[in-house]
């Protein structure tokens, strides 16, 4: 009689750890996008860029990182110098954006998770080469056909196409601060 009742003991501990597990792990949500948000690299409005935005929320901040381009977000999670403690990645659904111009607010879609075209015609924030974000697939196949383009997943985004002079793109070097650095492609 007594083993019963510590197994039900045992399982419903079980249970209630997991549940705190997943509480504990789920990331911070995304911010939304204000006037006041300044971008890490360039230290200028967000806002006064065209083109998909990004933020960075720290394991241990209550406010984001803003990035005026997706392209300066990934870069942020293959910096060395940068810091690993990255609680939550989110970049802009360019299939719920309102224009190129107007990326929306409010329309984040964990970066992880998110389509990227790249090589496409379109420029970002900065006037470099951008990694286009999309929650669906479907959605980035619509973007290739009228930009161009390669459809790819956040790991398969390559280091030199963020990090480097994108040599098919004619949008010019990477932004001051995002010197090409040795190693793997690590997205924190």
């Amino acid at each position: 009689m007594r083993l019963p009742i510590i197994a039900a003991v045992l399982a419903s501990s079980l249970v209630l750890l997991s549940c705190s597990k997943e509480e504990a792990e789920a990331p911070p949500p995304p911010f939304a996008l204000t006037e006041d948000a300044m971008g890490r690299y360039c230290g200028m409005n967000v806002l006064e860029h065209p083109g998909p935005k990004g933020q960075i929320i720290l394991e241990h901040t209550h406010e984001a990182i803003w990035f005026s381009s997706a392209r300066d977000t990934l870069a942020f999670t293959m910096l060395p110098e940068e810091p690993r403690d990255i609680a939550a990645i989110y970049v802009s659904d360019m299939g719920k954006a309102p224009s190129w111009e107007e990326p929306g607010a409010t329309n984040w879609v964990d970066a992880r998770q998110a389509f990227y075209v790249i090589d496409s015609t379109e420029v970002g924030g900065m006037g470099t080469a951008e990694a286009v974000p999309f929650a669906k697939e479907t959605d980035a196949q619509a973007f290739t056909k009228q930009h161009g383009g390669r459809i790819v997943a956040f790991d398969g985004v390559p280091q030199d196409y963020i990090l480097g002079s994108d040599p098919a793109s004619e949008a010019g070097p990477a932004p001051i601060g995002l010197e090409a650095s040795e190693g793997g492609h690590d997205h924190g």
